[in-house]
């Protein structure tokens, strides 16, 4: 991924009074928090405000708080993102307040930077952790020549699978995509779907397309470069369509869904192409302990990558927080030290480590519920070390993903993926000038 510039990201609008005033109230955006001299570190003891959607996380905070005295950090849970955690913080930032930290997903660093709500921690000393970090996630928070984020976790994608449905048909798990069609169509012959296409969540096809090598979006000096019809996105799409036309996915519900743990309880479903994160919902499938195993995702032959990611957070300081050093403090040690993982894991069931020379203890260990596999330190390991570094994410992210997810609803009603696709790249380019953001169309 490329590094942005701030000239860059000037020229895209991002860091800049982009908002203006709303309803005589300045919001963030109108005066850039990082143009401000830094906040020196506080001579006597400090609370911090942690916000997250994650369960129990005081419980973490707990163990750096016994061991910090003069930094203790308090834990508010908020919803998740998009569900309500985000307005929450919009808010907070626009009437002057907030928390120190929050926590924010990847994805949506740019939409935090487009309202000027995050600090750059680059200028208490984060790139002095950077060599902790896995590389691939270190350039997703990487913008402006500052940092703006500390990875807290991500998803590096495999495929959980039920090897007594496949040993039904030909029993092997597909090596590449064109393996895992013809496995499809060989096990809907037993009236099994090997798994299912979710048409009202773009999310996952953004990783698979990814994954083939696809980016995007990228900055350039002057604003923003979308590609969304590349060939990695196009033959992506029509595989998907090919696989729905023919039957060979079910788009009645999405992986961990009611509808899917119904049919994975029953047999109905063989397996799903998903994060990391995901072994603890296929946990959820009753009956099935010891009759999951994980194995490699499936490639896209000789071009694309091994895995892709789906899903991932940050710990980020918000641009009010007083004492962004004492932040970026509890940050690291939450993110990269043995105790920090170990606690998230065991308390919050967090993603995969963004610190690539320690996945958690629990994590080396043999799973009992499959089947003694050793799988992340087998599979995951790998994965997280195959990602596409080309992919970026850029402001508005979210908006484009309900453009996207609404194209992939009329395939219900004839309309391709691959058509969607174009339509929704002509509404997103829409979004960005609406917004003020310069964005062109990349041309041969």
């Amino acid at each position: 991924m490329t590094r942005f510039t701030r000239r860059q990201l000037l020229g895209a609008g991002l860091g800049t009074a982009a908002m203006g005033l709303l309803s005589g109230c300045a919001t963030p955006g109108t005066q850039s928090v990082n143009a401000a001299p830094t906040i020196p570190g506080a001579e006597g003891p400090v609370r911090l405000t942690y916000w997250a959607w994650l369960k129990d996380f005081q419980n973490v905070a707990d163990i750096w708080n016994a061991a910090n005295p003069n930094i203790q950090v308090d834990v508010v849970w908020i919803p998740g993102g998009n569900a309500g955690g985000y307005q929450k913080l919009y808010s907070a930032l626009a009437a002057g307040g907030g928390p120190d930290l929050a926590q924010v997903e990847l994805r949506s660093i740019p939409e935090f930077m487009l309202v000027n709500g995050l600090v750059d921690v680059s200028r208490y000393g984060a790139n002095d952790y950077a060599h902790l970090y896995d590389p691939t996630l270190w350039k997703q928070v990487s913008y402006t020549g500052g940092v703006y984020g500390l990875p807290q976790d991500s998803g590096p994608m495999a495929m959980f699978y039920q090897p007594a449905i496949l040993d039904k048909v030909s029993g092997t798990t597909p090596k590449s995509w064109e393996e895992w069609a013809a496995l499809a169509r060989e096990l809907r012959a037993v009236d099994t779907y090997l798994d299912c296409f979710p048409i009202s969540d773009a999310s996952p096809f953004a990783s698979f397309a990814g994954q083939a090598g696809a980016a995007w979006l990228r900055p350039e000096e002057d604003g923003w470069v979308i590609n969304m019809t590349d060939d990695a996105t196009l033959n992506t799409a029509r595989f998907f369509d090919k696989a729905i036309d023919d039957d060979l996915v079910t788009t009645a519900y999405g992986a961990f869904s009611p509808g899917w743990f119904a049919a994975a309880g029953k047999g109905g479903i063989a397996s799903t192409v998903t994060g990391s994160w995901g072994d603890a919902l296929v946990e959820g499938v009753s009956g099935s302990e010891g009759k999951w195993r994980v194995a490699p995702m499936p490639t896209w032959g000789s071009t694309g990558f091994g895995s892709s990611y789906l899903g991932g957070s940050t710990a980020a300081v918000l641009a009010n927080s007083k004492h962004p050093k004492e932040a970026v403090e509890f940050a690291v040690w939450l993110t990269t030290s043995k105790e920090g993982i170990d606690a998230e894991i065991k308390n919050s069931g967090i993603g995969w480590s963004p610190n690539p020379e320690f996945i958690g203890t629990d994590r080396q260990q043999a799973s009992k519920f499959f089947g003694g596999q050793n799988y992340n330190q087998d599979i995951f390991v790998p994965a997280a070390q195959q990602q596409n570094p080309e992919w970026s994410w850029w402001p508005v992210t979210q908006q484009s993903f309900n453009i996207l997810s609404d194209g992939f609803r009329k395939k219900a009603f004839g309309t391709s993926l691959v058509d969607s696709i174009a339509a929704s790249e002509q509404q997103i380019i829409t979004v960005f000038k609406n917004k003020g953001l310069t964005i062109r169309k990349e041309t041969a």
